[in-house]
């Protein structure tokens, strides 16, 4: 076998698995997208499949049962958000106002651009099978974690003025798990004013007051 021949059968694998890993993350994706919208009990394989063009069947190729493929999406959701606000460079650095100011903006674009719809599957735990609803429990309190040190760092440095966290954190997680439906009719520069304008109202929570 040639040196061509012997390089481009090490890549095939490596190919083969990016593949894959897409296409796990396409039925990931419109999963969540399907359960957040309609709820567990509402949603199929079948819908899945439907939804992705495609066969039943090729869905227990990646996962064996609806449990299964709906435990993966919260899991692959619950954490890729989460950590992509705990990486934030601007929400772990800073005055606590600017950090918190960069968190809530992220969440939000995150929610509006990227997953309007799945942002629903963290929203009534009690209405999912008792695995789920611990593992959700589990990825809401580590992405409460985010924002609540800087809240008490905030707190503790006297820029935040509140009546007590928790009540704070709720309003908070309320008003941005709304912030897709408020801004689903909006594109391009007024969506982007929009979730600037939802972040800075947020902020009224600590006591900022905008200009």
């Amino acid at each position: 076998m040639g040196t061509e021949g012997a390089v481009a059968d090490a890549a095939a694998p490596g190919r083969v698995e990016r593949k894959r890993g897409r296409r796990i993350q396409e039925i990931l994706t419109t999963a969540a997208e399907l359960f957040g919208a309609q709820g567990y009990e509402a949603v199929s394989l079948e819908d899945v499949a439907e939804r992705l063009d495609v066969t039943k069947g090729s869905l227990y190729y990646y996962f064996a049962s609806k449990d299964e493929l709906v435990t993966a999406a919260i899991e692959t959701l619950g954490n890729e958000w989460t950590a992509r606000l705990e990486g934030l460079p601007a929400g772990r650095e800073g005055a606590p106002l600017d950090r918190l100011r960069a968190l809530v903006r992220e969440h939000i674009g995150i929610a509006v651009r990227e997953y309007p719809a799945a942002l629903r599957l963290f929203l009534a735990p009690q209405e999912w099978p008792s695995a789920q609803q611990a593992r959700i429990k589990e990825l809401r309190r580590r992405h409460d974690q985010v924002f609540r040190r800087v809240l008490e760092a905030g707190v503790a440095s006297g820029d935040f003025t509140v009546t007590a966290i928790d009540p704070v954190l709720l309003c908070m997680h309320a008003a941005m798990s709304q912030t897709p439906v408020w801004c689903a009719h909006l594109t391009g520069r007024a969506r982007e004013r929009a979730i600037d304008q939802y972040a800075e109202t947020l902020l009224l929570l600590v006591g900022h007051r905008p200009g």
